[in-house]
């Protein structure tokens, strides 16, 4: 396991399964329902396992999905570009989904990855309790450090149901943040032609 990889609860701190529908039972009745009735009577079990799957990021090393690279690319240096990676992940002010999509980007120095473990890497990520500026900054740093690539692109456009549901209630707004390492940051060029590929130019 990688020094960068730090879970933030251990399984002996986590709380047992039967404490966690206890818990889902009260927050039932601070709604102002009866946990006991046929309709709500097993959603403390399916809340709790639902949650092992919306929050397994928490157990996946982002850097593992990235160590075994591949460096017969006759010589490819070009930017690789992954678009519309779906990111489902939960507001940690307010544990309600955000939705949307990430582009991912790198400028390979000697080796590349399989496409589909940067898309691993958005999922280990996202699947936490998260707000949109860190996860953007999660996903560039690690393929920054695993791959060491001339530079590092990830621009994450999403909707915040803590905001569209609830609040303010703005439907239709999209939240956009980037994280630019490299030869993207340094090169004008280089950045505005990763915008043409995913259509923001």
């Amino acid at each position: 396991m990688n020094e960068h990889y730090k879970p933030t609860a251990s399984q002996d701190e986590k709380p047992a399964k039967e404490e966690v529908e206890e818990a889902i039972r009260t927050l039932i009745r601070w709604a102002g329902d009866d946990p006991d009735r046929e309709g709500l009577v097993g959603t403390p079990d399916r809340v709790a396992r639902s949650y092992l799957e919306f929050f397994a990021g928490y157990n996946e090393d982002p850097d593992a999905y990235l160590a075994r690279t591949f460096e017969e690319v006759n010589g490819y240096d070009e930017m690789v570009v992954l678009k519309d990676i779906r990111v489902e992940s939960y507001c940690e002010h307010h544990m309600v989904p955000i939705i949307g999509v990430a582009h991912v980007a790198y400028m390979p120095n000697s080796r590349v990855v399989g496409i589909s473990k940067l898309a691993r890497v958005v999922d280990a990520y996202s699947k936490r309790l998260q707000i949109q500026e860190k996860l953007t900054r999660q996903i560039a740093e690690t393929i920054d450090r695993t791959l060491s690539p001339k530079g590092v692109a990830v621009i994450i456009e999403s909707a915040h149901q803590c905001m569209t549901t609830r609040g303010v209630h703005k439907d239709g707004v999209t939240m956009v943040t980037s994280t630019m390492l490299g030869t993207f940051r340094k090169s004008d060029i280089t950045r505005r032609e990763l915008l043409a590929f995913i259509g923001k130019s």
